[in-house]
């Protein structure tokens, strides 16, 4: 899954790289090839990143629970 992401994220710079090129050598191709690399990024690399860093992980031990807050006194209210 590493090298998956780290494939995914060079393909990005890639892209964008390329696509920056085409776009300053006067092609108008340029913003599709842009536009891939955003997509790639945040359509496919965002999500398996995300479930990477989350895969063994126990979500509740991150959720805010009201039995676990402290009540504070309002004298004041």
């Amino acid at each position: 899954m590493k090298y998956i992401l780290r494939l995914l994220l060079l393909s990005f710079f890639a892209l964008v790289g390329y696509g920056y090129f085409l776009k300053n050598s006067g092609n108008s191709d340029g913003d599709k090839w842009i536009g891939i690399g955003v997509l790639i990024l945040s359509l496919v690399l965002m999500p398996l990143f995300i479930y990477h860093r989350y895969r063994n992980k126990n979500i509740k031990d991150y959720v805010l629970k009201n039995t676990n807050q402290k009540k504070e006194k309002s004298e004041n209210q």
